[in-house]
């Protein structure tokens, strides 16, 4: 069962009054690395009433209390006592009128760390107060209205998704405040009061849908976006069939059918190596360079330099070509079964993946054998598949895939099991007089961090380090991997807060560059299998023997806390979407489709590492010992899929909303037009009296269908009208915000600061950003500590603008770096142009 003892959080006590989803999952994540934790419910059991509550209080003691009852209060006052970390949900303020004051109680203790979850911003002078239900968050930041390019050309808008994204978000990003701030107190003994907003969580989250480029190239845009601007331009209807979108997809990116009649997904555009392996396992390169196939050498100079008018490992490709090789693609894949493709995709190092279920993915045999998926015997449901950690230590990896139960415990046990704890401590952190004042500084000044990782997911976790005050040196090759839609246009999200440097370390002095860069460092990071480790000194003998004692954080596809058939299979957020589920449920099971906010995935398991990178700090402080700090895209699909990726003898059907016609949970849990426009209503059975006291709703408990009578009432008055007096009755509900009108009334010339003081929503424009492109993007804003500083990040360097000042500081001479550029061990540039055009 789970041993705390070796665990990194050993020894850490929590007392978790979350509500919901994100408050309860924050703990868990607590409890899974380790930490002892009470969860207290209210006296009529959690707000939420659902199975997902079996996961989210596994590894913790659960007892109810009334706060509002002198009792209650001084027993929950008396287990915070013997706490280092208390976390709450509620809306802002409701914890302090119930008597526990969170101010208050860190004059007395100075070390507590204390974590707010609100769905908004305490400082959301206009949206505080609303009930914020998942859906109601999901709705006021954009994410039901900025579905990507397919919703669009669909004419769907609104589209609803079932994913508790927002709190996924919150979940990993709170998770990691408190760790840092664990951290930080070793140092100086202080704790810290954590605010993160669900609603800021979840726009961070969203960076890549609400970022605007001015000005952008047209090779950026793919035929989808083409095809809008074009419809908008001649006002033609976006009403494209699903059939016709998948047209419109890249060859090297879209879904096909095989020999089983089921579907798989093929991600491999803008990376030239796995582009050619796949058309090289289907059967078809040769024909396709015989038929004039262009292969461009350089793929980040001007199209107008090209030697052919498009490329392999280019995205996204012209029409014609993109026809013919999707034709020739399609006819391949009717070949072989969906199950065979996978496996060769996999073993040839491809990113593709079979469509598959959620309840396929939960009982496959690579996530039960990674770890991925667990097994805990709940007092409630009985033997249960559950969702394996988020992140973990490899060195205590084993100890975490055997969560226990949750338990009821009375006041006097969960009182007696901290104080136990609490007695077991041995302090290594300042305390009494030796407490440190406030200082204003950042948990992670001075930390000094290698990032050797591509994409999104690994560059994301180390540009997440930077806003608390790491250095980051971004080392890449001296000839890109892949086309600039990926390798540059992203880096203006992941870039941020980096020193750029491109050096060859496969050779014989870029190595010695290499190894000077661990040296000076106290943390390597990359994204890449295990099986790459070995040859680029990656494992832990080759990285201890150059640096003893250096932390380490490594992310993947597939990979779990233990070894499983598909551990060192290669891929992409995409491929993952598609493998668990998310795909089948988004766009229908025979018409599986992409969930469009291009981080569902990707940016949550950069956060997601950006914890385990923390954990991994905390640990080393405690215990002198280095670790290695692990997170995956398949991990964070389960925390993604809260709300469904577990199983059990007589489960309920995997029936939860899905397709593209889908609008809601459930009649009460809904988008209905108004009179001018969309209302999200998210009411339960239990508020129909609360209802029914709304002007206009009388009759609503007496309804034969509740649907109609909604849809028909709730068209005789504006949108704005039904939010306003809705959530006066305190039942929560919103009118579905666009993003782009999000963008006009929150932004700001970029001011170096990062716009926590702004309530909920806060974007900067950048009129000079390095690329020569005006850019608005949403500030690091979720993260809103008391005492600690988050800063505004440095704008993203041009690849290789840094190279000399790097190796400088590694200690080569001038004549020595020269010598460097000229022999191209390392570079200053993949381009004349910063976005090439």
């Amino acid at each position: 069962m789970h041993n705390n003892n070796q665990l990194p959080l050993a020894g850490v006590r929590v007392v978790d009054f979350g509500q919901q989803i994100a408050g309860p999952a924050v703990a868990m994540t607590l409890a899974d690395l380790g930490a002892t934790v009470v969860h207290i419910d209210p006296p009529g059991g959690p707000q939420w009433d659902h199975p997902a509550n079996a996961v989210l209080n596994r590894n913790k003691s659960c007892l109810r209390l009334d706060l509002k009852t002198g009792t209650g209060l001084a027993q929950a006052l008396a287990l915070i006592a013997q706490a280092d970390i208390v976390i709450e949900s509620f809306r802002p303020g409701v914890m302090q009128r119930l008597g526990v004051d969170f101010a208050q109680l860190r004059a007395a203790r100075p070390e507590l760390i204390t974590l707010s979850v609100p769905g908004f911003a305490s400082n959301d002078s206009l949206r505080r107060e609303w009930k914020a239900s998942e859906t109601v968050v999901a709705a006021t930041a954009g994410a039901f209205t900025d579905m990507g390019f397919n919703r669009v050309l669909l004419g769907l808008n609104p589209s609803f998704s079932p994913l508790p994204l927002g709190s996924a978000y919150a979940t990993t990003l709170a998770a990691a405040s408190v760790v840092l701030a664990l951290q930080a107190r070793e140092k100086s003994g202080r704790g810290d009061a954590i605010e993160v907003p669900v609603v800021s969580a979840l726009m961070e989250g969203l960076s890549y849908n609400s970022y605007v480029i001015e000005g952008l190239p047209e090779r950026y845009k793919t035929m989808r976006e083409l095809e809008i601007e074009y419809r908008k331009a001649n006002n033609i209807a976006m009403d494209l069939s699903y059939d016709d979108l998948q047209e419109y997809l890249d060859p090297f990116y879209r879904t096909y059918r095989c020999a089983d009649g089921r579907m798989f997904y093929c991600v491999c555009p803008s990376h030239r190596n796995h582009a050619k392996r796949a058309l090289s396992v289907l059967g078809i390169y040769e024909e396709l360079v015989a038929e004039g196939l262009p292969e461009v050498q350089d793929l980040h100079a001007p199209i107008s330099e090209w030697d052919g008018e498009t490329s392999i490992g280019v995205y996204p490709l012209p029409k014609k070509w993109a026809d013919h090789i999707s034709a020739k693609m399609k006819a391949a894949f009717l070949t072989k079964t969906s199950e065979e493709w996978g496996k060769i995709f996999g073993e040839g190092q491809i990113p593709g993946a079979p469509h598959r279920t959620t309840r396929e993915w939960v009982n496959h045999e690579h996530t039960n054998a990674a770890g991925l998926i667990v097994e805990v015997m709940d007092p409630e449901y009985g033997l249960m598949k559950q969702p394996g950690p988020f992140a973990w230590l490899e060195e205590s990896a084993a100890q975490m895939v055997t969560p226990r139960p949750r338990k009821q415990v009375s006041f006097e046990q969960a009182l007696a099991e901290l104080r136990e704890v609490a007695a077991q401590e041995v302090l290594t952190r300042p305390v009494g007089a030796a407490i440190a004042p406030a200082s204003n500084t950042g948990w992670l000044d001075g930390m000094r961090v290698l990032d050797l990782t591509n994409v999104i997911a690994g560059p994301h976790s180390t540009a997440f380090l930077a806003r608390f005050g790491a250095e980051v040196i971004k080392l890449d090759p001296v000839k890109p991997l892949y086309d600039p839609l990926i390798g540059t246009l992203f880096t203006f999200q992941t870039g941020m807060g980096k020193q750029s440097a491109l050096v060859d370390i496969m050779s014989e002095q870029g190595r010695e560059v290499f190894n000077r860069l661990v040296r000076s460092v106290d943390m390597v990071v990359i994204n890449a299998p295990e099986r790459q480790l070995k040859a680029l000194g990656l494992d832990n003998d080759s990285l201890q023997a150059v640096n003893p004692g250096v932390l380490f954080c490594r992310l993947d596809c597939l990979g779990g806390p233990l070894p499983g058939p598909k551990s060192n299979y290669i891929g992409y957020d995409d491929i993952i979407q598609a493998h668990s589920g998310i795909m089948s449920r988004f766009g229908g099971p025979d018409t599986p489709e992409e969930h469009a906010h291009l981080g569902t995935l990707d940016v949550n398991c950069g956060f997601a590492a950006g914890l385990g990178m923390a954990v991994s700090i905390y640990h080393k402080l405690r215990t002198g010992q280095p670790s290695r700090s692990r997170t995956s895209l398949s991990a964070i699909t389960n925390l993604a899929q809260l709300t469904f990726a577990f199983d059990y003898a007589g489960r309920a059907p995997f029936n939860e909303p899905s397709g593209r016609e889908v609008l809601g949970h459930n009649a009460l849990s809904h988008f209905y037009q108004a009179a001018d426009g969309w209302v999200y209503i998210d009411a339960r059975e239990s508020e129909l009296a609360q209802l029914e006291q709304i002007e206009g709703l009388a009759g609503i408990s007496a309804a034969a269908n509740v649907g109609e009578f909604l849809q028909t009432r709730l068209q005789t008055a504006p949108a704005a009208y039904w939010a306003d007096v809705l959530q006066a009755a305190d039942i929560a509900a919103a009118v579905p915000q666009s993003i782009e009108s999000l963008r006009e009334q929150y932004s700001r010339d970029g001011d170096g600061t990062v716009g926590i003081d702004r309530g909920s929503f806060a974007f900067s424009i950048h009129r000079n950003h390095p690329s020569g492109h005006c850019l608005t993007q949403i500030d690091h804003l979720a993260i809103r500590p008391s005492e600690a500083s988050i800063r505004a990040v440095s704008l993203p360097e041009r690849w290789g603008h840094s190279t000399r000042e790097v190796l400088s500081d590694a200690g080569y001479s001038a004549g020595e770096i020269e010598s460097m550029l000229e022999r191209n061990i390392a570079s200053l540039g993949w381009a004349r142009e910063y976005l090439p055009s």
